[in-house]
């Protein structure tokens, strides 16, 4: 009699043949189904060929719900790895938890600010003429080699040019409004210390006092020093107010512009772009059959069986009737691909229904109640003697 390890290309994807377990498991499995069948009153027209692609299917199915639920807990963590072979084994194993997935969410919000981000900027000067209050970036903004910052985009990829900060001359009169020597508001007089010269006297400055007159300096600086405002409109910065001065010596505006963000072109070489992206690439493979547990081993049979129930009723629908001897035998082929496919989405649910509960969130939500509970538990428990304070 055949058997599964000496027949050839048993299985249709044959990702399984060479598992002994499975090799083993394929043949039980057919006196499973074909007993369940009724093949010892009835035979069943199913070959052994058709049941060891059910057995395949089966373990395929069952992979891939595992892996959804298994992807659904860990992918914010692979996100951005190599996506690996489709045997890389990454469905066998726990994976540290990284926050690589938010501090991506947060690098535009870091390129806005200008504390970082991903995209370089680029600082180029405008000549000011007096008497002209409109400048064109596009076209009049150069870097210091006098070369336009927006030509030095590649072809085909030009973009708009975002200015990010827009520089200016000091003043020529210099101020002291606000002197950071003025002993105003110091504790001078709350405490006391010892020096080695008899007019020296410390002052002790508050922390709050120290942020405000930070943010008091920042905002003079950008205020009281600037002598000048603008307004982008389209291609045209407009410089207020009107610059003026000799046109021999005209001063420059200095202008820090980046371009686009390209989210699939950062500024350095970012091979994680090429990544894992989403579920279709996240590198998990079918699971390995002989790891597979006693829970997992039973959900297999029953859905083989099911499947087999289903191609059974399939075969036998192409024989609605068969002619006996006195009459007409009629075949059960709709039942059983009625029942199969019931039996499936059944078998589907059951499944999913307990690995949504089972999910990574689901577990911490689920330790959390534990604790909880423990906690209340734990309030009804006697104090020992000893081990409390009597009073009176």
């Amino acid at each position: 009699m055949a058997t599964f390890a000496n027949t050839t290309n048993p299985t249709p994807f044959g990702l399984y043949d060479d598992d002994t377990t499975f090799q083993t498991d394929a043949d039980k499995i057919v006196t499973f189904i074909k007993r369940k069948l009724g093949d010892d009153i009835l035979s069943v027209e199913l070959t052994k060929k058709q049941i060891w692609a059910n057995f395949e299917e089966t373990l395929f199915e069952y992979s891939s719900i595992i892996n959804q639920y298994q992807a659904k807990s860990q992918l914010a963590n692979f996100l951005g790895i190599a996506t690996g072979s489709a045997m890389s084994g990454s469905e066998e194993k726990m994976p540290r938890e990284n926050l690589e997935y938010l501090s991506r969410f947060a690098e535009p919000y870091a390129t806005e600010a200008g504390i970082g981000g991903s995209y370089n900027t680029i600082t180029g000067s405008i000549d000011l003429e007096s008497g002209r209050q409109d400048y064109n970036i596009y076209t009049e903004l150069k870097d210091g080699s006098e070369n336009v910052i927006f030509d030095q985009q590649a072809e085909g990829k030009k973009s708009k040019l975002k200015i990010v900060e827009v520089f200016h001359y000091n003043p020529n009169a210099a101020y002291r409004f606000f002197d950071t020597t003025s002993a105003v508001n110091y504790l001078n007089n709350e405490f006391s210390f010892e020096s080695f010269t008899p007019e020296t006297i410390f002052y002790v400055l508050p922390v709050f006092e120290d942020i405000l007159r930070a943010g008091q300096l920042d905002l003079s600086n950008r205020v009281r020093r600037s002598n000048y405002s603008y307004e982008v409109v389209g291609t045209n910065i407009r410089m207020y107010p009107m610059p003026t001065g000799a046109p021999v010596a005209p001063k420059k505006l200095w202008i820090r512009v980046r371009y686009f963000s390209d989210p699939l072109s950062p500024a350095y070489q970012d091979d994680s772009i090429q990544g894992v992206s989403n579920l279709n690439n996240i590198p998990f493979g079918n699971l390995i059959y002989t790891r597979i547990n006693s829970i997992g081993m039973q959900w297999i049979r029953q859905y083989c069986l099911a499947l087999s129930k289903e191609q059974l009723g399939l075969i036998r629908s192409k024989f609605g009737n068969i002619p006996i001897p006195g009459g007409d035998l009629s075949l059960n082929g709709s039942d059983l691909i009625s029942q199969g496919r019931e039996d499936q989405n059944s078998l589907r649910d059951k499944l999913k229904e307990m690995l949504e509960s089972l999910t990574y969130d689901k577990l911490i939500e689920i330790q959390s109640t534990r604790a909880e509970q423990i906690q209340k538990q734990l309030k009804y428990v006697p104090v020992p003697n000893g081990g409390a304070i009597f009073m009176g």
